[in-house]
C-alpha cells in the first residue's frame, strides 16, 4: 500500500478496533491491523488482545516481558493501514509522543526506514546495515553482489527502496574495475552533450520551413510531449516493480536502470543519464516521431528536438532537486520528489512537475511546508 495515500485516524477510532473481530494497535503515529496476526502470535491471541486499541510501543521494546524478533516488527510492516491524525498522540512534522513521559521520538516509515528528506544524506553504517538486511555490502562492488546474491523479486524491491547513503555522498563502488568511470555521469555533460546537436538540427528542420514559427511550435509541441513520455517511462519502465520478472537478469538491469538511485538517491555521479544509454532509449522515439507526424519530415525532426532538449532539462532538474538550493518553486517540487524517495515510490513519478500525476491520480500527499 503506497504509505502517503493511507488514511488517518483519530485515537478514539483507534481504541474502537479492540476486539478479535478487529484489532487495531499503534507504534508512535503508525497504525496497525492485527486482526489476522491474533491466533498466530506465540503468546496467544488474549496477549496481543490485552493491548488492542493501544500504543505497543514499550512492550516492544521490553526485555523483562520477552523479546520480540525481527519476524514481529515485518508483521506490523505488512499490517500497516493508516496513521494517527494530528493531535491525537502524533504531530503535523511526523514526531509522535513517545510514552508517559512525553517526549517525542523521530516517526520512522516502516516501508523505506526513514521519517524526513534529511535522512536521505545521514550516512549509513556500512557493516550494521549488511549484518541487518543481508542485502549488499557497500563495502564492496554492488554489480556481482547483484548478480550472484540469488535474491528474491520481492526481497530486492523491498530493499532496493530503502535508501542508504554512501560516505561524504561520494559514488559506492559499482564494477570495482576499468568499468567503472563509464558508470559516472557529472550532470554538466547532458546540456555539453545534447544542446549542439540540438540546435544545430534544428537548424536543419529551420531550412526545410524557412520560418521560425512553425519550427517552433513543433519544437514546443515535442516539449511539451516530453513531459508525458516522462512520466510514462518513470511510472511504467523505472517502477514496472509489479512486472519485473523474478530473475537475476532482470533485477540486475532494473538495478542498474534505476534501482540504484533510490538504493543510493544522493549520488551525484548516478543520477542523470549517461550519454549511450541515452542513445538507446532515444532511437524509438525519433522512429515515433516520424510515425505520428508522418506528413512532413522537418515537422518530426523540429519535434524529436522538442522531446530531446525537454530530457535535458528533466536530467539536469533531476540533479539539481537532489543537490541544489532552489528557488521557491523548485523547493515545493524538491520536496515532492524527494518524498518519492523517502515516503512513497508508488506515487510522485513526475519529476519537471506533478501535473501528470495529478492527471493520472499518482499524485504524493504530501505536506511540502512540513520536514
Amino acid at each position: 500500500m503506497p504509505g502517503a495515500t493511507l488514511p488517518t485516524f483519530t485515537i478514539d477510532q483507534v481504541e474502537s478496533h479492540n476486539s478479535a473481530k478487529s484489532c487495531y494497535v499503534t507504534v508512535g503515529k503508525n497504525v496497525y491491523d492485527v486482526t489476522d496476526f491474533l491466533d498466530s502470535h506465540p503468546g496467544g491471541a488474549n496477549l496481543v488482545l490485552d493491548w488492542a486499541g493501544k500504543d505497543i510501543g514499550a512492550i516492544l521494546k521490553d526485555g523483562a516481558s520477552h523479546t520480540h524478533s525481527d519476524a514481529a516488527y515485518e508483521v506490523l510492516d505488512e499490517s500497516l493501514v493508516g496513521f494517527l491524525e494530528s493531535g491525537n498522540g502524533a504531530s503535523a512534522n511526523g514526531k509522535a509522543k513517545g510514552g508517559d513521559n512525553g517526549t517525542e521520538e523521530q516517526w520512522v516509515h516502516p516501508r523505506t526506514g526513514m521519517s524526513c528528506e534529511e535522512d536521505l544524506s545521514k550516512d549509513t553504517d556500512y557493516n550494521a546495515d549488511y549484518k541487518t538486511h543481508k542485502f549488499l555490502d557497500l563495502n564492496k562492488p554492488l554489480f556481482m553482489q547483484i548478480w550472484t546474491g540469488g535474491f528474491s523479486k520481492d526481497f530486492y524491491l523491498d530493499q532496493v527502496h530503502r535508501p542508504r547513503h554512501y560516505k561524504g555522498g561520494e559514488s559506492a563502488p559499482l564494477f570495482g574495475n576499468f568499468l567503472e568511470p563509464l558508470s559516472k555521469t557529472p550532470w554538466w555533460l547532458i546540456p555539453v552533450v545534447w544542446w549542439p546537436p540540438i540546435s544545430y538540427v534544428v537548424y536543419v528542420a529551420f531550412s526545410g520551413f524557412g520560418s521560425v514559427a512553425p519550427v517552433a511550435g513543433y519544437f514546443g509541441f515535442g516539449l511539451c510531449f516530453w513531459t508525458l513520455i516522462e512520466y510514462i517511462m518513470h511510472r511504467f519502465l523505472f517502477h514496472l516493480d509489479d512486472y519485473l520478472p523474478d530473475n537475476r537478469v532482470a533485477i540486475t538491469a532494473h538495478f542498474l536502470l534505476h534501482g540504484i538511485h533510490h538504493y543510493l538517491p544522493m549520488d551525484k555521479y548516478r543520477l542523470v543519464m549517461p550519454p549511450t544509454l541515452f542513445v538507446v532509449l532515444a532511437a524509438p522515439f525519433w522512429k515515433f516521431a516520424h510515425a505520428i507526424l508522418f506528413y512532413n519530415w522537418y515537422a518530426a525532426t523540429a519535434a524529436f528536438c522538442g522531446g530531446v532538449f525537454g530530457y535535458t532539462l528533466y536530467d539536469m532538474t533531476h540533479y539539481f532537486l537532489h543537490h541544489q538550493n532552489l528557488p521557491a518553486y523548485y523547493k515545493a517540487l524538491k520536496k515532492y520528489h524527494l518524498a518519492h524517495h523517502f515516503l512513497d515510490y508508488e506515487n510522485g513519478f513526475g519529476v519537471t512537475s506533478a501535473f501528470w500525476d495529478k492527471i493520472f491520480g499518482t499524485e504524493l500527499v504530501y505536506n511540502t511546508k512540513t520536514n
